[in-house]
């Protein structure tokens, strides 16, 4: 049976060929150990010799790392060649090299490696009896290829991540840092094998109506690597537990068999908030036919269920809609980023936690965005396990690519492992070909820089597709985000297929979101910084101002700050102080996201899916994400949450007047009664009415408000609010907080410390009160509050929990801030929180 352990260590990092102004200190260090998994970046900072990159301006430091080639070695000593006795093979297998990277036994080459992607393995000679394998990784500098272009090549392919099969937001991003790693990314093990193994396996499991139910079908496709002795020797491909096997004749190495289970309603995978998603074991073996001997398996958690992607021409152009199992599904989530920007140090731990974030924010997508990876196996088992949905970019992004031989194989090799691992998971229910770069040949002027030059279609109206169709022929390919379906049609049409929507943030306020009638949006957002905590245990600057240099450094949009400033005009004046800045930018963030999704959701069905760029992020930054580097959660996750909610009740303008609109995208229909009212900012009521309404499955009513109820008298002084069974309160505002007579607050606060060490802080009010947001993270590092932008009419209390603070500090809370909207400036209320 095929054995595999992880290669022993130790390891060591060593320097062959220092790049441009390289700290002569640095250099004295080496070499150190190495971790592996592991990047240069995390082994020279373990060892002290330099400082983390993540802090104050520490990047800046660190860009002589990536024009620098590097060298691990170790050596794998006698006794674990073979790992099992009397084994014909021992191979070296390599699960992620990053990225250039040509590898050594004993001195000889045996491996040349340009693809991130990918995985390798190199055969081992055994050992004799007082021998080792001394094996060593060489990486040279990822700038190289793209330092190596001639300059009209490199004006015309501006972006180094073009020109090599690497993660690309390792050159930077508009919220991460340019750090651009080599290493052993991912683990590194040796497998001792004879006779054959599964070198391929190929699982493709889906859900079939059969009558009035559903049958299961597993098709399972096998390529095997025989040993030199084996060619004669047939085999026996078998699904363990479905009594189902296929014999490999001699010599052959491919082979296929089809299995059909039953499968009940009650046994179908379901995306989050619509079923349950049962997962079934799956075992493939591989036999000798003679002996019965195992000579190797594959074993894996599957679920069934059906995905198609209904795209049904209509008056207002064409759907884009994911139909799970025959019911449409209205996709709500996060695009995903990779969680640390050396991937390594990402834990389980770490993924669970990122995607409770997406769960309790009612998010039941998560778009895998190509600017990044193709995520950890345990990353999608955990989609899989909570009901996820997720899209899966391939790993092109924003550049253009050129059409080399090479790269076109490369592609077509990274593609094809990717799909075969990822196949069978019953969360992927979309392959995309890229991040915006039909958008860039549509807008960014790549047409003309470009000229006749190959940019990089081909890859995703050939060489993808045909990868996705040949392995995993039942899955869903689309050829880029944003896409119409067709390259004859504009990119980022707004009456077909998927757009981004950026105007608002980049240009014309959150305001603009209102005009977009968009069929399905796969990336929209607004910017805001992290938590105080975060921002000031990363950034040390003295004073610290938003425009302090280190609070710049931890910006990375073009003109962020001056976007930031652009975009809270419209609302409120400009914060002097620096703990103002941080508020009114954090919630301006949360009132930009509720604005853009409780509009694309009152179009529903028109508008089937809202997925906001971004979840989260990879270091301190001031960034779209509604997490932060360090898990902490953002007023703008708390309005995402709100947002997301399955129901949901919204004021939206239509046809010149106001209307209350409905939004169900639960599985159960939703009826009760509702009360509008337009109210003062004192409370009084000043008039009222009241609706009754019914809404079916995934759809949405609108209800028409009378126009006497949203005329008001006073704009600054009134309100409405609406009062629904079975959804949270909704409310709408005349005008905007500059120009609110907000009544200075008059609070009550007080704080009861529970069993557990957790505190319930209560706030009633005598005055309107708006979005109040405890910041707990100020008083203690690791305190999290359950609840945030919570808005109070006269007479009303709200309650937080607040978790994770230092017991010690549970009675005595005076000093937590409790920050709410005052006539156009953002003012903190320290409420006195002694127990």
């Amino acid at each position: 049976m095929l054995t595999r352990t992880a290669a022993p260590g130790p390891w060591t990092l060593h320097l062959d060929t220092a790049g441009p102004d390289a700290d002569p200190a640095v250099l004295a260090g080496l070499p150190v150990p190495a971790t592996v998994p592991g990047t240069v970046h995390t082994d020279l900072l373990a060892a002290g010799l330099i400082e983390d990159p993540y802090l104050d301006r520490n990047e800046l430091l660190t860009p002589w790392i990536g024009r620098s080639r590097w060298r691990y070695e170790t050596t794998l000593p006698a006794a674990s060649l073979p790992v099992a006795p009397g084994a014909e093979r021992t191979d070296l297998v390599l699960d992620g090299l990053d990225t250039l990277a040509t590898v050594y036994v004993d001195g000889a080459e045996r491996l040349r490696t340009r693809n991130m992607f990918r995985s390798y393995r190199v055969a081992l000679d055994p050992a004799d009896d007082a021998g080792a394998a001394e094996v060593a990784v060489v990486f040279d500098a990822p700038w190289g290829p793209f330092d190596e272009l001639d300059e009209d090549t490199r004006r015309a392919f501006d972006s180094p991540s073009a020109h090599i099969r690497k993660m690309a937001c390792n050159f930077g991003w508009d919220w991460g840092p340019t750090l651009v790693t080599a290493g052993i990314w991912r683990p590194v093990r040796i497998e001792s094998w004879s006779v054959a193994r599964l070198a391929e396996t190929r699982v493709e499991v889906r859900a079939e109506r059969a009558g009035a139910g559903w049958r299961g079908v597993v098709e399972v496709g096998v390529e095997l690597e025989r040993t030199a002795t084996a060619h004669d020797v047939a085999l026996v491909v078998r699904v363990a537990g479905a009594e189902r096997s296929v014999v490999v004749p001699a010599a052959e190495t491919s082979a296929r068999l089809v299995v059909e289970v039953p499968v009940a309603d009650a046994d179908l995978w379901w995306p989050r908030g619509a079923g349950a998603q049962p997962l079934h074991d799956l075992e493939v073996e591989l036999l000798d036919r003679v002996t019965g001997e195992a000579l190797d398996r594959d074993d894996r958690r599957v679920g069934f269920r059906s995905v198609e992607v209904r795209r049904d021409p209509d008056a207002d152009g064409e759907s884009f809609a994911f139909v799970v199992n025959g019911r449409p599904v209205a996709a709500l989530g996060f695009n995903w980023i990779p969680d640390d920007c050396f991937p390594h140090r990402v834990t389980h731990d770490d993924v669970a936690a990122r995607l409770r974030d997406a769960g309790e924010a009612n998010a039941n997508i998560l778009r895998v965005w190509g600017g990044g990876l193709y995520e950890s196996d345990d990353f999608y088992a955990q989609c899989d396990e909570l009901g996820f949905l997720v899209w899966q970019d391939f790993a092109f992004a924003c550049a253009p690519y050129p059409e080399h031989e090479w790269m076109l194989e490369e592609v077509e090799a990274e593609a094809r492992e990717n799909v075969v691992r990822l196949m069978s998971r019953p969360s992927l229910v979309i392959w995309n070909g890229n991040n915006e770069n039909w958008l860039g040949w549509d807008d960014w002027g790549w047409k003309e820089r470009l000229g006749d030059r190959p940019w990089g279609e081909r890859y995703y109206l050939d060489v993808l597709p045909r990868v996705v169709a040949d392995v995993s022929p039942h899955a869903f390919y689309w050829p880029g985000s944003p896409y119409s379906g067709t390259p004859e049609v504009y990119s980022n049409d707004r009456s077909r297929g998927v757009v981004h929507l950026w105007d608002g943030w980049n240009e014309q306020g959150y305001q603009v979101f209102l005009q977009d009638r968009a069929r399905f949006v796969s990336e929209f957002g607004w910017q805001g910084p992290p938590a105080w905590r975060t921002l000031t245990d990363a950034v040390h600057d003295d004073p610290l101002l938003p425009d302090s240099a280190g609070v710049l450094h931890h910006q990375k949009a073009v003109d962020g700050s001056l976007k930031l400033s652009r975009g809270l005009a419209p609302y409120f004046d400009e914060p002097t102080g620096m703990a103002d800045w941080h508020w009114a930018m954090q919630l301006n963030q949360a009132r930009a996201l509720t604005f853009a999704i409780e509009h694309f959701r009152s179009l529903r069905p028109l508008n089937m899916g809202s997925i906001v760029w971004q979840l989260n992020d990879c270091w301190p930054v001031a960034s779209w994400a509604v997490v932060d580097s360090a898990g902490r959660r953002r007023p703008a996750w708390f309005a995402v949450r709100a947002a997301f909610a399955p129901r949901l009740a919204t004021i939206q303008p239509r046809d010149g007047g106001l209307a209350l609109v409905l939004v169900n995208d639960g599985v159960e229909a939703w009826a009760g009664t509702a009360t509008v009212r337009r109210v003062g900012l004192d409370g009084r009521v000043l008039a009222e009415q009241p609706v009754t309404f019914e809404v079916g499955s995934v759809a949405g009513t609108t209800l028409p408000l009378d126009p006497a109820l949203g005329t008001p008298g006073d704009a600054g002084a009134e309100l409405l609010v609406a009062d629904v069974d079975g959804a949270a309160r909704a409310w709408r505002y005349f005008t905007v907080d500059r120009d609110l007579a907000y009544p200075r607050p008059r609070l009550d606060v007080k704080a009861v410390p529970l069993d557990g060490g957790d505190v319930e802080v209560t706030v009633t009010t005598d005055t309107f009160v708006r979005d109040l947001t405890l910041h707990a993270d100020r008083l203690d590092a690791g305190a999290a509050v359950g609840d945030a932008l919570v808005t109070l009419l006269p007479g009303e209390s709200a309650t937080f929990r607040i978790a994770g603070a230092d017991p010690a500090l549970a009675g005595t809370l005076a000093g937590t801030l409790a920050d709410t909207v005052q006539g156009g400036e953002v003012l903190r209320h320290a409420g006195d929180l002694v127990a």
